[in-house]
């Protein structure tokens, strides 16, 4: 049963879920606005979108207190097919990335993160903690004295605030402050209306306006495979970090199947597709929420800031947000990371640096996490291929995987070796992977019983 009305899913922490899940929706406003400009979105309708990604997941997703909406790494894909489409042209893309992805719900591609290591896993998490922090410092460029001082302000409250108020978070309190900073006072502070045009209404169910032929599915389709993709990596690998963080564990199966059912429900709103915010998450976590009233709350709360607080909405300072998503962004990176640089392997070190150099570089999730699990299986290879061989008195004891990467070691150690003394070889501690391997065992033994047939060879 993909909805959930579990007791224990739901309440037991009814006042932290609330505050948290009104905190992570004010968070959510500045990004989704941000990258709904730069797909070409009407503002309006991305927090709408949202809104039904947030209140969806948090009836059916597989990880409580994770927070779903209209991501950039989402609203980046669907920036040329908006240019040279059209609106239509995105919903229509967005409900078949929900189709595709509960059909890789159902064919069990959650399966796959057993292939994700440790240090992709943490280049993932420091990439996005470190691509966070860049866009905070890029809203800075050209500000004013005071949009640096609230920053700072609202940086230093983040970490003061809690030793004084325990049951509050401390995103809240900094909001509200900033927010009646600019409400009742002639400082100059860029606000969430000085974002985009907020002038939009709340769009109702559509359906895409596209032709329904072949053509039609061959410009939408690679998008949708590039947004299931992207989405679901996304989504799997900010799961682990929230189950961490909470000391739980979460459903990837389940998660997969309620992104998919998400984006249908989003795309038949008119809105883009959305999956899991890491640093959102990590906020509404921070913040106290651990159960799914707090993102149910936080979709909820976005929805009654949109439609009856929009003149409130609009005046909260960019800036306050600004030193909030820094906090957000040094709390995600993994400071473990670095203080254990010298216990760890350098080709886990590689790994990492590697995956988090792409990830920044490109923006791009997919392309870093991919090319981190390549680098991962060429290295394990590469260690894999090296098969032990060990002469003790007159037995040679080879230990190791032998497939066709190490099959030339085999051949070339009988060619250097004398067996003129050896009366063993040893092979207990081989295990052949594949037909290539298994053909040079056959002709090594082969080989050795021509060169010496007195030769014992042991074999499970």
């Amino acid at each position: 049963m993909l909805f959930t009305l579990k007791k224990d899913e739901w309440f037991g922490n009814i006042k932290n879920d609330t505050l948290s899940g009104l905190v992570t929706a004010i968070a959510l406003i500045p990004e989704v606005i941000g990258f709904a400009i730069i797909a070409g979105v009407n503002p309006i309708t991305a927090l709408f979108a949202s809104v039904s990604t947030a209140v969806i997941t948090s009836l059916t997703s597989g990880r409580p207190a994770m927070v779903s909406a209209a991501a950039g790494s989402m609203a980046l894909i669907m920036v040329s097919l908006i240019k040279n489409y059209g609106i239509e042209y995105m919903i229509a893309a967005t409900i078949l990335t929900g189709f595709i992805q509960i059909l890789l719900g159902y064919l069990g591609i959650h399966r796959l993160m057993k292939f994700i290591s440790k240090p992709v896993m943490l280049g993932f998490v420091n990439a996005l903690a470190i691509l966070i922090f860049l866009a905070q410092v890029h809203q800075l460029v050209g500000g004013n004295q005071a949009t640096y001082i609230v920053v700072f302000l609202a940086v230093l409250g983040m970490f003061i605030i809690p030793k004084f108020f325990a049951t509050i978070p401390p995103a809240l309190i900094v909001i509200v402050l900033a927010t009646l900073t600019t409400m009742f006072s002639s400082v100059e502070l860029q606000t969430v209306g000085d974002l985009g045009d907020m002038s939009g209404t709340i769009p109702g169910l559509t359906f895409p306006i596209v032709p329904f032929t072949i053509e039609t599915l061959g410009i939408i389709l690679p998008v949708s495979i590039g947004l299931s993709m992207v989405g679901l990596i996304e989504s799997l690998l900010t799961l682990p970090l929230v189950d961490d963080m909470t000391g739980s564990q979460g459903d990837t199966q389940r998660e997969v199947k309620s992104q998919g059912l998400a984006n249908i429900v989003t795309g038949f709103f008119g809105g883009p597709a959305g999956c899991a915010m890491i640093g959102q998450s990590v906020i509404n976590v921070k913040s106290g929420g651990r159960k799914r009233l707090s993102t149910l709350v936080a979709g909820l709360s976005l929805l009654v800031l949109i439609v009856f607080f929009k003149d409130i909405m609009i005046q909260i300072p960019t800036a306050a947000l600004i030193g909030i998503m820094m906090t957000v962004a040094f709390e995600t990176f993994d400071w473990e990371s670095i203080k254990s640089i010298k216990t760890t392997p350098l080709s886990d070190l590689v790994i990492m640096v590697v995956t988090i150099s792409i990830v920044v570089y490109t923006h791009n999730l997919a392309i870093g996490i991919f090319s981190g699990i390549l680098l991962h299986m060429i290295i394990f290879t590469v260690n894999a291929s090296r098969l032990v061989i060990e002469e003790m008195d007159d037995t040679i004891h080879i230990h190791g995987l032998l497939f066709f990467v190490s099959a030339n070691q085999l051949t070339e150690h009988f060619k250097t070796t004398d067996w003129s003394h050896i009366h063993t070889i040893n092979l207990d501690g081989l295990k052949v992977l594949d037909e290539a391997g298994q053909h040079v065992l056959e002709q090594f033994i082969q080989d050795i019983k021509k060169q010496s047939p007195s030769i014992n060879v042991i074999q499970k």
